[in-house]
């Protein structure tokens, strides 16, 4: 081998990891050689382990097909029931930090695991009960990775999808990206019936089938080069459409570095404020220090920005910073905690 084979044999791996079949023309243009040696370096491969099937005529190609072992260079059985089964629990509940790149990379995996360890991988994940959050939807990881490798390999996808209101329709579409919020997965994609783009949300997927027809993907409107961040910002203005915008502005009795770990990024990042005294009840100010609850009150931060999350979702993460709070606008935001605090307020002095 030369100096530049290792590189580009961990090159030809990675695309064919990718669930689709590659001609072996494109191949050769991807990684800037002839047609020749990319069939030499695909017998290395078959020599190291990988599994890589070929198909003859003009429409022909290779593909990385799952084998009775894995190949030997990558992952023990062990480690790759592992990962897949973190991969599964973190994809089907939309983790914050779980993002298209991992979805990614358990299409790859899953692609190549043999039968008994993909048998494993389910046994495990059914006989496991997970925690919910309460503020995001489960997802079938199966579903995810069948519009990720879709997506990927530019193929068409049909499945059957229900509205918000429970209308259920067929579509047919050409899948471009999908974009993780941290609770919610959406599947960014040009809707051939209606030809238009839509965002999907992926709860709400079902019986998501790749057709095998190719496309070549379309530019996103008002967007270049077909990056993930494209597929981002164009999510972003697609929701901003729908859901009424929230200017938040909101007063933390804690340092700003404690309320930014415990919010989400998408609510915006805090700055810190000048010490104000908090508070207490029936409107009496507590004297800077701690207040009752022992929380430090001399330090402060201060969220202005603006979302599009539901009120109830912002006012549910405004809590869970545990810390003293005041929300200076929206009035709207302001009203339902008023509410909420009424309620909690009730069910906490409910005769028992």
């Amino acid at each position: 081998m030369t100096d530049t084979t290792p590189a580009r044999l961990l090159k030809l791996l990675s695309l064919l990891q990718t669930p689709r079949e590659w001609p072996g023309g494109e191949l050769a243009e991807r990684l800037d050689v002839t047609p020749r040696t990319i069939r030499r370096d695909i017998d290395r491969l078959r020599e190291l382990g990988y599994p890589v099937e070929a198909s003859r005529g003009s429409a022909g190609g290779y593909r990385l097909v799952a084998g009775a072992a894995l190949p030997p260079p990558v992952l023990d059985d062990e480690e790759a029931v592992a990962i897949a089964v973190g991969l599964r629990a973190g994809a089907g509940h939309a983790i914050e930090g779980v993002e298209e790149a991992s979805v990614r990379a358990l299409a790859k995996l899953e692609q190549v695991l043999p039968a008994r360890l993909r048998h494993r991988v389910s046994s495990l994940q059914n006989a496991t009960v997970p925690l919910a959050r309460g503020d995001g939807s489960t997802i079938d990881p199966r579903t995810l990775t069948t519009l990720a490798a879709a997506a990927t390999g530019q193929e068409r996808l049909r499945f059957a999808y229900r509205s918000g209101e429970g209308t259920e329709t067929k579509r047919q579409v050409e899948p471009y990206r999908l974009v993780s919020t941290g609770r919610r997965w959406y599947l960014v994609a040009y809707d051939l019936l209606r030809e238009d783009w839509r965002t999907f949300r992926v709860d709400r997927v079902s019986e998501p089938f790749a057709t095998g027809a190719r496309f070549t993907p379309r530019p996103l409107p008002g967007e270049g080069g077909g990056r993930a961040e494209d597929a981002a910002r164009y999510f972003a203005r697609s929701m901003a459409g729908r859901q009424p915008e929230l200017r938040l502005d909101v007063r933390f009795a804690a340092p700003a570095e404690f309320v930014a770990a415990r919010l989400p990024p998408t609510l915006g990042v805090p700055e810190a404020a000048g010490p104000e005294p908090v508070s207490g009840p029936e409107g009496v100010s507590e004297p800077e220090g701690e207040n009752p609850d022992g929380e430090n009150t001399g330090s402060a931060c201060r969220l202005r920005s603006s979302c599009t999350d539901s009120l109830e979702w912002v006012a549910l993460r405004l809590a869970l910073v545990d810390c003293e709070f005041t929300v200076q606008g929206p009035p709207e935001l302001v009203e339902h905690l008023g509410r909420l605090g009424a309620r909690l307020t009730r069910a906490a002095s409910a005769p028992r």
